[in-house]
């Protein structure tokens, strides 16, 4: 006889197989897309471009996410969430071997074409997993299971520009010094033979995205209909809304998003190129990203703690806001190694903002939950464009200064957090005032 307390005790079991799984996913994510941060100097040394061009890097990678988003809720409606993880996994494979190519004839247009194709894979895999995590569970407590998802990505960060840092930049700060002294076939010989140290890298890490995506094939990773797992606490809330931009606090959560890629990326990918621009040595700049990484799983650990039980997702979601906008002009007016740490410490400010942003940007959308988590993936178009205007800015002025376009993203986010996740949002308690109100005008009309 099965006790009851065994009995009960499966479900949960099975709940946090599936957030490890999905957990894995995220890990994935993040040694992915933190690569940049090392590659962005890597190439812009060995490809010898400026800092616009060299943010190209990260413009190729999250244009994937808005071109392909929408196709990938079309992938996932026919093949369902558990397979399109597994396309998108192979698909990332095929994206890291267009890295061989590209570092053996030191071609950056195929390199940004391999990362394109990376993007590719990771929109459809994010287009699955976000909403995936976000109604596993209650949605009040959705920002505490993206926190944990965080930590995965964050830790997946510090481990891909620790290992890439000492494997492509080890002897960065002697490279360069002796590049100055060297012309001609000398000079492009030493190139070629940095562009060849990523060969390895990536066939490696083609080797097990490939892997991983047979493993979720054959893994018991249960299926969720999010149109079913979300129609929220009153089923026909929504239910006389025709289109997906019937619905506000979405297209404001789109934008939300769209602030916070950019501001993440902006605080890790750039954090390495900064602290050379200071007069930093290569050696000590290149683990700089990892100091975000640090700061975000910081923040992480604070949602995790107090995510709902000591603050709501949409004071959380304040509180990031109000923190960035703080940091950000504290790097912005002191020096050197100070400025560095402070943007570092952009990632705790950060870290809060997409696991809040998610639950109150889809909560209650139904049948409208596929293409609402697409229109959010999209807002990654952030991680492409405002990256790229810190760059050019960081060209026309300087690096430091161009930190000032992070101020506008935090303003928007506090709106959001504010106002903007309640607009057009089903309010009972303002319909019933109305209601009231109505009955007052018409009973006193009669009176007179």
């Amino acid at each position: 006889m099965i006790s009851k307390t065994s009995a009960s005790s499966r479900p949960q079991q099975a709940m946090w197989l599936t957030i490890g799984t999905i957990g894995l996913f995220f890990f994935i994510f993040g040694f992915v897309t933190w690569l940049n941060g090392i590659l962005i100097p890597y190439l812009k040394i060995s490809c010898e471009l400026n800092h616009f061009q060299s943010y190209l890097v990260a413009f190729s990678f999250y244009l994937a996410y808005v071109i392909m988003a929408i196709p990938a809720s079309w992938v996932l409606k026919r093949t369902g969430l558990k397979t399109g993880m597994m396309i998108g996994l192979f698909i990332m494979a095929g994206g890291a071997l267009f890295f061989v190519p590209a570092a053996a004839t030191r071609t950056y247009g195929i390199f940004l074409t391999g990362l394109f194709v990376m993007g590719t894979g990771l929109a459809l895999l994010q287009t699955a997993s976000n909403p995936y995590i976000t109604i596993l569970g209650p949605i009040e407590s959705a920002a505490r299971r993206i926190s944990i998802m965080g930590i995965c990505n964050k830790s997946a960060g510090i481990i891909a520009t620790l290992v890439f840092g000492v494997m492509a930049l080890s002897d960065g700060d002697a490279l360069v010094a002796q590049l100055k002294t060297l012309e001609g076939p000398e000079k492009n010989l030493m190139l070629d033979q940095l562009a060849a140290r990523v060969i390895v890298p990536y066939l490696g890490m083609a080797a097990i995205l490939f892997a991983i995506g047979l493993m979720i094939k054959l893994s018991r990773l249960p299926e969720i209909d999010p149109n079913e797992n979300n129609a929220g606490n009153i089923k026909d809330e929504f239910s006389n809304r025709k289109s997906i931009f019937q619905f506000p606090f979405l297209l404001l959560g789109v934008v939300a998003i769209f602030c916070d890629v950019g501001l993440e990326i902006i605080a890790g990918d750039t954090i390495i190129s900064y602290g050379i621009s200071q007069g930093i040595p290569i050696a000590l700049a290149r683990h700089f990203t990892s100091f975000t990484m640090i700061a975000s799983i910081i923040g992480y650990l604070v949602g995790i703690i107090t995510i709902p039980k000591y603050i709501s997702q949409h004071n959380a979601l304040k509180i990031c806001a109000i923190l960035g906008t703080v940091l950000t002009i504290a790097a912005i007016v002191s020096p050197r190694m100070i400025s560095v740490l402070f943007i570092a410490s952009l990632g705790m400010a950060n870290a809060l903002i997409w696991p809040a942003v998610w639950p109150l940007a889809i909560e209650g959308l139904g049948r409208f939950t596929g293409i609402g988590s697409s229109l959010l993936i999209m807002g990654n178009l952030g991680g492409a464009l405002l990256p790229l205007l810190y760059g050019r800015l960081a060209d026309i002025m300087d690096p430091r200064t161009a930190y000032f376009i992070l101020i506008p993203c935090y303003f928007f986010v506090l709106y959001y957090a504010s106002r903007g996740y309640k607009v057009g949002r089903y309010n009972p308690r303002h319909d019933i005032h109305a209601l009231d109100e109505n009955l007052l005008v018409k009973s006193d009309n009669f009176i007179k």
